[in-house]
This record gives C-alpha cells, sequence and structure tokens, in this order.
C-alpha cells in the first residue's frame, strides 16, 4: 500500500528543477551528506544548488515523508476499524497534506463526534447514496425507512442522511478537492481583520486591556490598530501581516476571517454539476444532487478551505521570518573579523557602573575593572581619566560599546576624550557592538569554563570585545535566537527555528573553516559532520597528542569514522605550526594521501572485538590541507600542479598563485575538467582553491565594521540631511539602519532605491551593509526616523 505521488517528482514541482537534479538532492540528503558538504563538494550532481534552496528542499522532504507516514498510520488505524473503503483508500492515497489527511481521518479519530455523514453509515445508507451519486438509480426511499427511536424513521430523514453521505463524497473527493485548491489560487479571495467587539466594548467602558490566553504576556491592543478594520487579497498579504495578525486574534483583540468572493462558489458548483448529473440522471436525482453540491460547499468545503488557507498563510509567513532571520544571522555570522588589534570594550551601565575588558590579538584577557563614568557619586572626571589611562597604557587602538543600557552616554564620555584629544598622537576609534545575548553568554556554562575566576558582570564585557575580533567564533557560543537579530520568533514554532538557524550555523562556520589545531570545541561542534561528542574527541586527542599535522589524522579520533571523516575533511583546515605531534599507541588504519612523511603504524582494542586493528597513517605534513579543497580531490589538485610547475610546499604563496593563474588563462577551468575527466565544479573548486592565500578568509570580502569619533544626537537631525549608517536588521518592510543618533532609523522598502540594489546585485540589503541614507522625517516624541537609501558606501 503505497501513495499514489513521488516524492521526487513532488519537489522537482514544487522547487522547479529538473527530475534527475531532484532525484540526485533526494539520494545525497537521504544518505545524511550535510547541506555545506552537498553545497560545495557535489555540486556537479545539483547543478551548483545553493545552500538555501538544498535547505528549502530538504524541508519539504522531511514534510513530505512525514505526510506519508501519516498516511500509513491513518490506513492502518481505519482499517482496524474495518471502515476503510475504496473511496476513501483512494482519497487518502493522494493526499498531500497533513491538512488533508486530518480531514479524511476526523471522523474516525477515537473520542471524536461521529460526522453526520457517518451516522447515515451505520445506519446503512451508503448503498443508496452511491447509487445515486454514481449508476443515477431512482430510488424508493420509503423503503429505508426504519423504525424509532432509529433517527431516520421517515421519509425526509432517510433523504437527509443520504444527502449527508452525498456531501461528504464529493467535498472528500480528488478531483473536487484539486479544483477548489486552483479556485482558490484563481481568484481574489480576501483575509479581512476588525477590532473585535468584546474589546471595543470594554475600551468604551474605559477598560484598555485586552484579555489574554493564560500564559501570554499582556499586548496593548493599540498595537494592532493597524488591523483594526484591514482588508488584503491572500496573495498579497505580507509575512508580517499575516503574523501580526495572528498574534491580535491569539489575544483576543482581533476578529478575523477570510472572504471567499461568490464566484468559486459559481466555479465549483459548475464543476460538481459537469462531474455528477449526467444527461439521463433522473429529474428528482437533480434535485438530490444539487441539494447535495449546495450543502457540500457551505458546510465542508468552505470552512475547511478557509481553515487551510489561514494555515497556509501562517505557514508561508513562518517560513518568510525564519528566511529573514536566517539571512539576518548569516550576515552577522559572516561580518569581517577585526585582526591584529587590542580591543577595549565597554559593557555600558549606570548604577552599577561601565565593566571595562582589554583583550589581546589574539583574544586574551589583559585587563578588566569596573568604571563608574555616569555615576553622581564618584568622581567622572577622576573615573574618565583612568580610562585614558587603561587605553593608553595597553595600546588599544578600537574601543567596542555595547549598545544596551547607558551606551549614549559612554559613547559621549568616548567621544568628548576624542575630540579633546587625551590620548595624544593615538589614533582612537570607537564601534557600537550589538550585545544581544552576551548576557546569556555570561552564565552560561561555556562561559564559566572559559573564564572560570572572572565576574558575570565582567564576562560580558569580553564577549562584547571578542564579537568584534572574531564574530564567528564568538557568536557560536549563544543560541542563535538570542543573537538579536530576527523578527517575530515568537510567533514561529521553536524546533522549526532551531532547526533553520542551526542549519545557517552550520553553513557559516563550514565554509569559512576552522583551523583544527586552535578551534573551540564549542566551534568545532558547528562544523559540518561533527556531533557534540566528536569535538570534544578532537580536544582531547589535541591535548593528549598535541596538534593534528594533517586531516588525515582525524580518522584516529575516538568516534570519527569513514563518513564523518567525509563530510567535515574539507571544512578543517591544518595552517602552518611550528608544534610536532607526539603520537601514543591508538588509531585505525588508513590509506594516507598524497602527503609527505613516514608511514606510523598503531594498534588499538576493539570494543567489540579482541582483534588488534593496524591504522597507517602519515604524520608529515600535506600542504593540500591549507585549502578548502577535499581529501577526494588531492589525487587530481597534485596532477594538477605537477602541471603548474610549482611545488606543493609553496601553496597559498603569490609565485604559486601566479603559476597557477598563468596556467589557467592559458587554457580554461573546463578544458582541465575535460583533460583530468572530472566535472567542472570540482575542476573550478579546485583551481579556486590553489589560488588563495594562506590564512584566506571568505569574510574578509563582507563589510568591516562602522567606527566614529564623535557622536551624534537628534538636535542634530535634520530632513534632507545625507549620512552614512549600517544596516543592523532586515525585515520584510524594510531595514533598520544604525545612523549613529542612539535609535535605528526605518528604511521603509518604498524608499529602497531597486536599481542602487540591481547595481550590487542584490535583492535585498543585508545586515552590517555600510550605506548612505536621507532624512525623510523623523518624530523626537516617538523616537521614529525615516530614511531614504541614496548610495552604497
Amino acid at each position: 500500500m503505497n501513495v499514489t505521488w513521488d516524492v521526487v517528482e513532488v519537489i522537482a514541482e514544487q522547487h522547479q528543477v529538473p527530475l534527475n537534479i531532484s532525484r540526485n538532492v533526494v539520494r545525497l540528503l537521504d544518505d545524511e551528506n550535510t547541506i555545506p558538504f552537498i553545497a560545495r563538494y557535489r555540486k556537479e550532481q545539483t547543478n551548483a544548488m545553493e545552500p538555501d534552496k538544498l535547505r528549502s528542499i530538504l524541508e519539504t522532504l522531511t514534510e513530505m515523508r512525514s505526510v506519508e507516514k501519516k498516511i500509513q498510520s491513518v490506513h492502518n488505524s481505519i482499517d482496524k476499524l474495518g471502515k476503510m473503503s475504496k473511496f476513501l483508500e483512494k482519497s487518502l492515497l493522494s493526499a498531500k497534506t497533513m491538512h488533508e489527511v486530518e480531514i479524511l481521518y476526523a471522523p474516525f479519530k477515537p473520542g471524536s463526534q461521529r460526522s453526520l455523514a457517518e451516522q447515515a453509515r451505520e445506519a446503512g445508507l451508503e448503498i443508496t447514496a452511491e447509487n445515486i451519486l454514481y449508476n443515477g438509480w431512482r430510488v424508493n426511499f420509503a423503503t429505508l425507512i426504519q423504525p424509532p427511536p432509529s433517527k431516520y424513521s421517515s421519509i425526509e430523514e432517510v433523504k437527509t442522511g443520504v444527502k449527508y453521505i452525498i456531501a461528504d463524497i464529493i467535498a472528500k473527493n480528488t478531483e473536487a478537492r484539486e479544483t477548489i485548491n486552483k479556485l482558490f489560487l484563481s481568484h481574489y479571495v480576501v483575509l479581512e481583520s476588525k477590532k473585535k467587539k468584546t474589546v471595543e466594548k470594554k475600551t468604551k467602558a474605559g477598560d484598555k486591556k485586552a484579555k489574554t490566553k493564560p500564559g501570554k504576556k499582556h499586548v496593548e491592543e493599540h498595537k494592532f490598530s493597524n488591523y483594526f478594520d484591514f482588508k488584503c487579497g491572500i496573495k498579497s498579504i505580507k509575512p508580517h501581516q499575516v503574523l501580526a495578525i495572528n498574534r491580535g486574534e491569539e489575544n483576543n483583540i482581533l476578529s478575523v476571517k477570510i472572504v471567499i468572493p461568490d464566484s468559486i462558489k459559481y466555479e465549483y458548483l459548475n464543476f460538481c454539476r459537469r462531474t455528477w448529473i449526467r444527461p439521463a440522471t433522473p429529474p428528482e436525482n437533480k434535485n438530490i444532487l444539487e441539494d447535495c453540491f449546495q450543502d457540500a460547499f457551505k458546510r465542508l468545503v468552505s470552512p475547511q478551505m478557509c481553515r487551510f488557507t489561514r494555515s497556509e498563510l501562517t505557514k508561508t509567513a513562518e517560513k518568510a521570518s525564519i528566511e529573514v532571520f536566517c539571512s539576518n544571522l548569516k550576515s552577522r555570522l559572516l561580518m569581517a573579523p577585526l585582526r591584529g588589534r587590542i580591543v577595549l570594550a565597554i559593557d555600558p551601565g549606570f548604577l552599577h557602573g561601565c565593566k571595562v575588558a582589554v583583550i589581546s590579538e589574539t583574544g586574551q584577557v589583559l585587563y578588566t575593572d569596573t568604571l563608574y563614568l555616569h555615576s553622581h557619586k564618584n568622581n567622572v572626571v577622576k573615573e574618565s581619566e583612568k580610562l585614558v589611562d587603561i587605553i593608553s597604557t595597553n595600546r588599544c587602538e578600537v574601543i567596542a560599546i555595547g549598545n544596551g543600557t547607558a551606551c549614549r552616554e559612554t559613547e559621549s564620555v568616548l567621544s568628548k576624550c576624542i575630540s579633546q584629544k587625551l590620548f595624544g598622537s593615538q589614533k582612537i576609534q570607537y564601534c557600537i557592538v550589538d550585545e544581544s545575548g552576551a548576557s546569556i553568554y555570561s552564565i552560561s556554562t561555556v562561559a564559566q569554563k572559559e573564564l572560570p575566576d572572572m565576574d558575570q558582570n565582567i564576562r560580558g564585557a569580553v564577549s562584547i570585545a571578542r564579537r568584534l575580533q572574531d564574530p564567528i567564533a564568538e557568536l557560536v557560543k549563544i543560541e542563535p535566537k538570542h543573537i538579536g537579530v530576527g523578527m517575530y520568533q515568537h510567533d514561529v514554532a521553536d524546533n522549526k527555528l532551531k532547526d533553520a538557524l542551526d542549519g545557517i550555523v552550520q553553513e557559516c562556520v563550514s565554509f569559512v573553516g576552522v583551523d583544527l589545531n586552535t578551534a573551540s570545541e564549542h566551534l568545532l561542534r558547528k562544523v559540518s559532520g561533527l556531533s557534540s561528542s566528536q569535538a570534544k574527541h578532537i580536544i582531547e586527542w589535541r591535548e593528549k597528542q598535541g596538534n593534528f599535522c594533517n586531516r588525515e589524522q582525524l580518522r584516529l579520533v575516538k568516534g570519527i569514522g569513514e563518513k564523518t571523516y567525509n563530510q567535515c575533511a574539507g571544512f578543517i583546515r591544518i595552517n602552518p605550526t611550528g608544534n610536532k605531534l607526539n603520537l601514543s599507541e591508538e588509531v585505525c588504519e588508513i590509506e594516507a594521501g598524497p602527503s609527505k612523511g613516514k608511514k606510523r603504524k598503531l594498534k588499538t582494542e576493539s570494543k567489540q572485538s579482541s582483534k588488534k586493528v593496524k591504522l597507517e597513517v602519515k604524520d608529515g605534513p600535506n600542504p593540500l590541507d591549507r585549502t578548502w579543497i577535499h581529501p577526494e580531490s588531492y589525487g587530481i589538485a597534485c596532477k594538477f600542479i605537477n602541471q603548474v610547475g610549482a611545488s606543493m610546499d609553496q601553496i597559498g604563496f603569490p609565485p604559486f598563485i601566479d603559476k597557477v593563474k598563468q596556467l589557467v588563462n592559458s587554457t580554461s577551468v573546463e578544458k582541465l575538467a575535460k583533460q583530468y575527466e572530472i566535472g567542472e565544479p570540482t575542476m573550478s573548486l579546485i583551481v579556486t582553491g590553489l589560488t588563495q592565500a594562506i590564512n584566506y578568509d571568505i569574510r574578509e570580502e563582507s563589510e568591516k565594521p562602522l567606527f566614529r569619533t564623535s557622536v551624534m544626537g537628534w538636535s542634530d537631525l535634520k530632513v534632507g540631511e545625507q549620512l552614512s549608517g549600517r544596516v543592523s536588521n532586515v525585515t520584510h518592510f524594510g531595514a533598520f539602519v544604525d545612523i549613529g543618533v542612539g535609535t535605528n532609523g526605518l528604511l521603509h522598502v518604498s524608499e529602497i532605491n531597486k536599481s542602487l540594489l540591481r547595481a550590487k546585485n542584490r535583492t535585498n540589503l543585508a545586515i552590517g551593509d555600510k550605506i548612505e541614507v536621507k532624512v525623510v522625517n523623523f518624530d523626537v516624541t516617538k523616537k521614529r526616523i525615516g530614511l531614504s537609501l541614496v548610495s552604497f558606501l
């Protein structure tokens, strides 16, 4: 017993990809390959599909597999009840959504109220109903009358029972369901929301608090004023509007309904007439069927489609909200690191002071303190002088200020110190850093392990500094939803949001790459293919044996088998180091790649067997391990390097890179791919990997932090003035821009010049973008600023 649809075909249709590509992607996902691995190393099979699309296909695949599993479960349940009919089975096996399955299963759920049609079936009226609908038989209803106390003790009651069954069959008919779905897509269906009457009565009586559901926080009704008399077509309604309306409804502030135009009912009834009324159908049966068509639409189809439409709108809105969150998170994680700078971080505060931490170029804590820059009980001037002394003594060049409480006041103090040239010839710049999640990190077990003897408030300042130095390495320590880059995240399912955000973190960490000898356990956990326990074992192995010499030695780590190694190998690097490896007896049998050095045989006791397994690994360094080339392509890479006429030891150095570029320019990647009998994407990846400098970081191409030396205030704002700023958040209705006045301005979608985006080959702004904006309007009282995009900086 199988469903009538093929998941590969469904994915190909929904995501508009060729059938063979859909089949390849499904196979790769079923084989438990990770998204980063597929996106980078299986481009030939996916037609170079981007990670976002792969994630979308994975979501569809997971959903369809859940539907298939649910169908099997429901089929077995109904079958055990002895109520499975050919019609029901056909409808069930053709269902493609949970909504359709639930509609079909509803009458048979344990404890559920039997439907009117089900009650009529139990009275033995189903055969009569089917004969009228399918065969056009004339029926003498008097012969079907049942003695009291039956519900069908009169001709009218029998006739009504038969009609209920026919209406149920029509509503669940596969072709009829497809027809109504198409009609909803092609017609102007409207979602309406109004202020709930109970709220209006309370407002008139002076009680402005709307009743909320238990466990929900109180929400002020004025926040939903835009939706007190709202109408919008379901095709054009925005995701944030759907989520806001849902929240208003949940808080008992709004009443919501779907308005179906009469044209849909008209066309649906015509479909029913064409399908079930034939020229030979007796007149009395035509009247019965006409009543059934009307009843099916009004009582069953229309309510079901309204619920389905609301469900689909919510599902689409949640998906769009998660996508925006993911896009913002990716931009935040991939922000350019600030290398080689000593950073002073300030976690601002009033009463309890500003927590200060000085961090070295490598992220080590050099100095910590608490300064009372804004307390009337202390000598503010003296505290400011102490701040200047800390900066000068530790030779800090950059100050990172957390954007929380007292941020503006701290920025003013620092700006004043800079303007008064209290730092002498020392050039000082400051940057406002988003501190979202820093307080959560400061009390986490990760922080306690990293900074065991430090006050938790100081840990927050340390985190702020490290976010500026290496955003991704610091932010992976915090649960993604606390990083502060999403909106409406509380309106979407936690599990969906978590899975999506975790996928983005894994993608970013993997594509940036990690140094196997310096990466923290928390960073290793996010590498494609590695689990928490495997990351822990890598750290333990490193502490016991010393630094890794090559990627191949990963196979010696407990818990890392061939499959795990294959998934993660391309995303970890072995950067040049002077440390030597100190191997002890451990490990497994591995065939060495094209790396230099002696093979070392090691023995280990298997937990499941007393047999000793010999493992061979080369303990010499392999220069290819500095690149993003996967070990499976090392053979081709070595042949290509020989053709270039260069030495592997020079990988990543300018002379080597120049030789590779010269050879590629004299031929083409396409010709090289044919020469080595590999796919063009793989050849391109090898060439790109060999033309990247040592310690190449894809984040260097991202926007740099926005540094300032002076502060602006509301009094400095003027309508029409052009200012530089940095995008701090992106939503469906626009973007928020930090222009340095303490309140982010709104750049509404209507004020974003699409030609400027097209010139940058972009479809939207991203977190971290440096842009020039014009002040359109501002309201000091409401703390609102309207902006218009002028240019990218």
